[in-house]
């Protein structure tokens, strides 16, 4: 139970990572007379301060590091560092915002992917710790049945293959936040006497769409992956789903 309970929640996630951040940087970073219009520097930092804030509360509550909230924790600390660089302090934006934004976008997927790879020999596959895990699998049962037919070498290419498998879904994160970023900041006019403001308006969108654009292929290729696994597994031990899957 209390290892349910130190679970992160994927609403909490995506309102604090995703949507509150857009919110202020859409919404926020005009120099206006409505109440929430509180200027681009102050916007950023509130699209920036939530993300930083759940990180470090998550770790003070449950004492570990939640591997997706140490991933925000540095995307926010890179766009706010990033940020800071790229604004000028006449309120213009450099030109070369978005290669570096893109950059630092597709810099965390690629990196992750390089990991997944160089982890597969480790005591700690990432693969294990995204998806191939003792809650989700019987992994127990699985070794023993695997040590008993013999099929130990069938068994470590299954998931080194899964692991290149999963290893090409952070691949095309990293293409597709690049070129997002490009998109939309590619246009981007520098010396606009607002340009702050815009800047910030097509980062919201970069964050926004990078949720759909980006994470529909990663669960495209998580899906992919765990049907490899299950179809390889069930070839290899001979056991059906029910006794290969913990029961949820």
């Amino acid at each position: 139970m209390n290892a349910k309970k130190e679970q992160e929640n994927p609403l909490h996630n995506i309102l604090i990572n995703v949507l509150i951040p857009v919110f202020a940087l859409s919404f926020m970073s005009k120099d206006g007379d409505k109440i929430w219009h509180i200027g681009a520097a102050k916007a950023m930092m509130v699209a920036l301060i939530p993300p930083l804030a759940y990180g470090i509360w998550f770790f003070v509550k449950t004492k570990k590091m939640n591997f997706f909230s140490l991933l925000g924790l540095i995307s926010v600390m890179l766009t706010g560092g990033l940020t800071i660089y790229l604004w000028n302090k006449d309120g213009t934006v450099k030109e070369n915002a978005a290669i570096l934004f893109g950059i630092k976008e597709a810099c965390i997927p690629f990196v992750l992917g390089i990991a997944v790879l160089f982890s597969h020999r480790s005591k700690t596959p990432l693969l294990n710790a995204f998806l191939y895990n003792d809650s989700i699998f019987n992994i127990p049962l699985i070794e023993q049945t695997v040590a008993e037919k013999q099929q130990q070498l069938a068994y470590d290419k299954l998931l080194w293959n899964n692991t290149l498998l999963f290893a090409c879904s952070f691949a095309v994160s990293t293409v597709l936040n690049l070129v997002l970023a490009m998109h939309f900041l590619g246009d981007l006019n520098h010396n606009a006497a607002d340009a702050k403001e815009l800047y910030n308006a097509q980062v919201a969108k970069i964050t926004g769409w990078g949720f759909l654009v980006i994470g529909l292929p990663l669960m495209v290729f998580l899906g992919f992956t765990l049907w490899g696994l299950l179809r390889g597994l069930r070839r290899i031990t001979g056991l059906d789903q029910e006794k290969l899957m913990l029961p949820r």
